[in-house]
């Protein structure tokens, strides 16, 4: 038995059966490269689901974390520490000039959102929380009931009161949903786990507008495509609007388990002694790699950079949705947070990608998402669409019998719709169930 299969078997006899894990055993990364056990090297373009943001053992991250973990790990929120005054005061300089509250998850920074919410609107009895169809916001029993996502919420119910559904980018939807209990409004800009679709500016304008005149909160669900991914510091920026608070996590500490939550002015005080806690939140240690990240991220000028790529990367898959229509369908997302589109499930791709040795991952049953770091280096972008490239040229000749180089003239010869791809094995579990 190689050493791979001895850690998958122990993962059969000793972790509970929640994911549905590849079969494969990673051992290193460094920057966008990962080996497994085996030798094999992957360019890592999931980049552990947009939570390594700086790459696999950035320098600056390990040295923060040595640094730090020489000196003082926790010492929980009974006592005052530096770091965690100098990220909430970073944190709240590059959005909303207000407070933060510190977390270790994007559950439990939705959380946060909800109680502050519902806090806020406690005296007015106003508790319910308008969500959209096909988001995501967490696992736990009050997010997994935000999360528009029947999937998501099977099994669980009776699920909490409280939350109300409306259909993204339908304002009007939106305003149908609102009554007097409502609070607040929590949405994300770009829809990650729903399908990698952005808002449009119209629909997060209309609802900031919208929060304002009805005195609602408008909340932002930035877990997933903040902290740079879409080539801004949050997501909701390139909108030119601000909600009322938004919650962070993934990539906040570049690997290191954190969250957080950033109120504005209207929100910073409402949360008062034992109104909320978290025993390990904003601990000294996730708070100097939190910093260090932030540092990252302005010295190498990743916000740029990740537009730069994203528009590079971007180019490159829409030239292949040109050439395997219908197979390939659109390409949609901001920055680096990219989603190619299929006109059937994606599951095949995802797997034959790994095979190949591209990370990524099937989302929203048609949709290939792309996540890499955000300091990805043009070649390595290249190289990916070359992989992309290359495995879609594998299947046209599987579907047609025609060799790349002899394609039909017709796009009706050269992929007809109702012909299903190649499915690999491995490509026949259930997806992986999302942190």
């Amino acid at each position: 038995m190689t050493k791979s299969e001895d850690t998958i078997q122990l993962f059969d006899q000793h972790v509970i059966p929640s994911y549905s894990r590849k079969p494969v055993v990673f051992v290193r990364g460094k920057g966008t490269k990962i080996w497994d056990a085996d030798g094999k090297v992957y360019l890592d373009f999931l980049a552990g689901i947009a939570v390594t943001g700086a790459g696999h053992s950035h320098p600056k991250i390990i040295e923060a974390i040595r640094r730090q973990s020489e000196q003082l790990i926790h010492i929980s929120n009974l006592y005052y520490h530096e770091n965690q005054a100098l990220l909430a005061k970073a944190l709240s300089e590059l959005a909303l000039n207000g407070k933060c509250f510190f977390c270790n998850s994007g559950a439990e920074a939705n959380e946060a959102l909800i109680k502050l919410a519902r806090l806020w609107g406690h005296d007015r009895n106003r508790f319910e929380i308008i969500t959209m169809r096909d988001s995501f916001h967490g696992r736990t029993l009050a997010t997994l009931t935000a999360t528009g996502q029947t999937k998501i919420q099977k099994g669980f119910e009776p699920l909490p009161a409280g939350f109300v559904y409306a259909d993204f980018n339908n304002l009007e939807s939106v305003k149908a949903a609102i009554t007097e209990k409502t609070a607040a409004i929590l949405v994300e800009a770009v829809q990650g786990e729903g399908g990698v679709i952005p808002a449009q500016p119209e629909f997060l304008k209309g609802l900031r507008t919208l929060c304002t005149e009805k005195d609602i909160l408008l909340l932002c669900d930035e877990v997933q495509c903040g902290m740079g991914r879409t080539g801004h510091w949050f997501a909701f920026q390139a909108y030119d609007i601000e909600p009322d608070a938004f919650s962070l996590a993934k990539a906040l500490a570049g690997g290191y388990p954190m969250g957080a939550i950033v109120a504005g002015p209207k929100l910073a005080d409402v949360f008062q002694p034992g109104k909320h806690g978290s025993t390990f939140g904003g601990s000294p240690l996730a708070c100097a790699v939190a910093l260090a990240m932030i540092q990252i991220i302005r010295e190498e000028g990743l916000l740029q950079h990740a537009t730069q790529m994203g528009e590079r990367f971007k180019k490159g898959l829409q030239a292949l949705v040109e050439k395997y229509k219908p197979y390939l369908v659109e390409v949609r997302g901001r920055g680096l947070m990219l989603g190619l589109v299929l006109n059937q499930p994606a599951k095949t791709l995802e797997a034959r990608l790994m095979d190949t040795g591209l990370l990524s991952l099937a989302t929203a049953e048609n949709v290939i998402r792309f996540l890499p770091p955000l300091n990805v280096k043009q070649n390595e972008v290249d190289e990916a669409i070359d992989i992309i490239a290359d495995t879609c040229a594998e299947w046209h000749a599987e579907l047609t019998g025609i060799p790349l180089s002899a394609e039909p003239e017709t796009e009706a010869e050269a992929a007809p719709a109702a012909t299903e791809l190649p499915t690999a094995p491995e490509a026949q579990a259930e997806p992986a169930a999302q942190p």
